[in-house]
C-alpha cells in the first residue's frame, strides 16, 4: 500500500516537493476534525509523475489534478500552477504549471489566508508554510483575502460569508471590498454555484451570518434578490419588535436551525414570509395575504434557481399555513390541519413543523404543543372502518368526522 510517507519519499526522489493543502490544514489549526486530505507537488514535469505513478487516474482537465490511492483513501493530487485573469466568472482564466511554479505562487491565487497554508511532507516530519499569515487570521477568527485575486471568482465572496457562517468567524473590511466588487460578476453566475453556497450556509448553525454578510457586502439584491425584497418591509411592533420582514426571517432561521438539522426545515423557514417582499408600500406595516403572494415569489425564486422539489414542497406549506396554523378554534379546521401536517412528514416531520412555527409565533397553541400524540389517535380509525354503504367521497367525510370525534374526546380527556 502506498503510505504518505513513500509517496513523499518518491517525489523527494524524483526532484519534487510534496505539500497538504487546503481545509485539512486549516482545520487541523482550528482544533477541529479535519476530513479529506488534497496533495499539492511541486518541482515536477506532468510526465514524470505519471511514469512514477501509472495508477493514477487523471481527472482535472484546464490543469493536472490526479486522484491517487494514498494510505488507502483516494485522494487528488494537484500540481503547483499560477492563474491569470483572462475573461468572467470562474472559467476564464490562463493557467501556467510547469517545475519552475513554486508553492508560494500557488498559495498566493488562493481566496483567503486560512486556505493558502501548506504542510510540506518532510524527512524529518512535516514542516508548515504559512506566507499570507493564515494561521494569525484563524487565531483571531478572521476572514482575510490573500490578494486581489479574491476577485478572480466571484463566488468567492459567496464562499468568505458563508464560511463566516460555519466557523463564527468576522471578515475584515478589505475582504468585505473584494466581496463587493465581485457585485457585477455575480449577477451573471451560474445560479447552481450560488445554490450550492445556499445550500451549505442553510447547514451552518447560524445560516444568518451568511446573508448578512452578502447584504454588507452589497451582494444580497443579485444573489438572493427574494430576500433583499424584505430589507425595510416594516411590521407591526406590538408582534415584531426586531424590525423589519429581514430582520425577522433571519431570527426565525437561526432559531429553527438551532432546533433541527434538516436543511429543508431551515429553507421553508427562510421562505415563510417572502409575500411579505411585495407588500406595497401604502399597506405597510401590515402584509395582508402575504401567505398567498408568498407562493408566487417562491415559485419565482424556483424558476431562476431550480430548487429541491422537497424544499419547494416544504416552504409551500409553510407558507400557506404559518399565519392560520396557531390561531384555529374549530375541531374540524384544528382536526384537518393536524392531518395535512402529518401529510408532509416525508419532507417536513412534524417536530420541524412546530420549529417553524414556534420560532414565528414565540408560542404554540395546545393543539400543536400536542400535535404529535393527537396525530398517532386520530390514526386509530381509517377509512377501512368505514360502514360498507358509504362510498366514494362519502368515506372521506365519515373518516373526517370520526377523526374531529377522537379529537373532541382527547381534548377532553387531556384538558377537561
Amino acid at each position: 500500500m502506498l503510505t504518505e510517507q513513500s509517496f513523499a519519499a518518491r517525489i523527494r526522489a524524483m526532484g519534487g516537493r510534496v505539500f497538504i493543502v487546503g481545509g485539512w490544514v486549516r482545520d487541523q489549526l482550528r482544533g477541529v476534525p479535519a476530513h479529506d486530505k488534497d496533495y499539492l507537488v511541486s518541482g515536477l514535469e506532468e510526465i514524470d509523475f505519471q511514469m512514477e505513478f501509472p495508477e493514477a487516474e487523471k481527472v482535472g482537465k484546464s490543469f493536472p489534478v490526479y486522484l491517487l490511492k494514498i494510505a488507502g483513501v483516494s485522494a487528488e493530487v494537484a500540481f503547483a500552477r499560477k492563474e491569470r485573469k483572462t475573461g468572467s466568472g470562474y472559467k476564464g482564466f490562463a493557467t501556467t504549471y510547469d517545475p519552475t511554479v513554486t508553492v508560494e505562487e500557488d498559495l498566493w491565487r488562493r481566496d483567503t489566508t486560512m486556505n493558502a497554508l501548506a504542510l510540506e511532507l518532510t524527512p524529518d516530519g512535516t514542516q508548515l508554510l504559512d506566507p499570507f499569515h493564515g494561521r494569525d487570521a484563524i487565531a483571531a477568527r478572521r476572514i482575510s483575502a490573500v490578494s486581489q485575486h479574491f476577485c478572480d471568482d466571484p463566488v468567492r465572496a459567496l464562499r468568505a460569508a458563508r464560511q463566516a457562517a460555519a466557523f463564527d468567524f468576522t471578515i475584515d473590511d478589505q475582504t468585505y471590498a473584494y466581496m463587493r466588487a465581485c457585485r457585477k460578476e455575480l449577477a451573471s453566475e451560474p445560479v447552481e454555484r450560488l445554490y450550492g453556497e445556499l445550500l451549505r450556509a442553510l447547514q451552518t448553525t447560524r445560516p444568518s451570518v451568511f446573508f448578512r454578510a452578502l447584504q454588507r457586502a452589497d451582494l444580497l439584491a443579485v444573489t438572493f434578490p427574494e430576500l433583499y425584497a424584505l430589507i425595510g418591509k416594516t411590521q407591526p411592533a406590538a408582534f415584531h419588535p426586531e424590525g423589519d420582514a429581514f430582520e425577522h426571517i433571519m431570527l426565525v432561521v437561526d432559531e429553527v436551525a438551532a432546533a433541527t438539522k434538516n436543511v429543508t426545515a431551515r429553507f421553508a423557514a427562510l421562505a415563510h414570509d417572502l409575500g411579505k417582499g411585495v407588500t406595497p408600500p401604502e399597506m405597510l406595516p401590515h402584509h395582508y395575504g402575504h401567505e398567498i403572494k408568498g407562493l408566487d415569489v417562491l415559485d419565482a425564486w424556483n424558476a431562476r434557481m431550480t430548487l429541491p422539489a422537497r424544499w419547494v414542497q416544504a416552504a409551500r406549506f409553510v407558507i400557506r399555513e404559518h399565519m392560520r396554523a396557531p390561531r384555529l378554534t374549530k375541531p374540524g379546521k384544528i382536526t384537518a390541519l393536524l392531518l395535512a401536517i402529518d401529510k408532509q412528514r416525508r419532507t417536513l416531520p412534524v417536530t420541524d413543523f412546530l420549529a417553524i412555527i414556534r420560532a414565528d409565533h414565540h408560542t404554540l397553541p395546545y393543539y400543536l404543543e400536542y400535535a404529535p400524540e393527537i396525530i398517532t389517535r386520530l390514526h386509530t380509525v381509517t377509512g377501512r372502518d368505514c360502514p360498507a354503504h358509504l362510498q366514494g367521497p362519502e368515506v372521506g367525510q365519515w373518516l373526517l368526522a370520526e377523526q374531529c370525534k377522537i379529537f373532541r374526546q382527547w381534548k377532553q380527556e387531556k384538558l377537561g
